[in-house]
């Protein structure tokens, strides 16, 4: 939900989000409009590595449709254009992207 102060309420558990911060990590990659696993991870307040590690403990909350990983090329992709994602660059993990489904879900753990 959407305030008149331009914040957003995911969940009990998270603080009010400014909607410009979650803007900002929504990507265009495949046609589907996604947020990196490090992004999510920010947004609520926990490393990259746990909120993959609960993700991987509750696989089947998790079809297909709500995740992907990204291959080496979208990874290099994004780095490139992506000046927030530049730690990237050195990781030799490709990431997850979340479909809005998928980082949904999440909020709903």
């Amino acid at each position: 939900m959407i305030s008149k102060d331009r914040t957003l309420s995911m969940s009990k558990s998270l603080a009010r989000i400014p909607i410009e911060r979650v803007e900002r990590a929504i990507l265009l990659i495949r046609n589907e409009k996604v947020m990196l696993d490090s992004d999510l991870a920010s947004l609520y307040g926990v490393t990259t590595k746990r909120l993959n590690e609960q993700v991987k403990r509750n696989r089947e909350r998790f079809p297909e449709d709500f995740m992907f990983k990204l291959s080496s090329g979208e990874k290099a992709e994004v780095v490139a254009i992506c000046d927030h994602l530049k730690k990237l660059k050195f990781s030799s993990v490709l990431p997850y992207a979340f479909t809005e489904n998928g980082a949904g879900k999440k909020s709903d753990e």
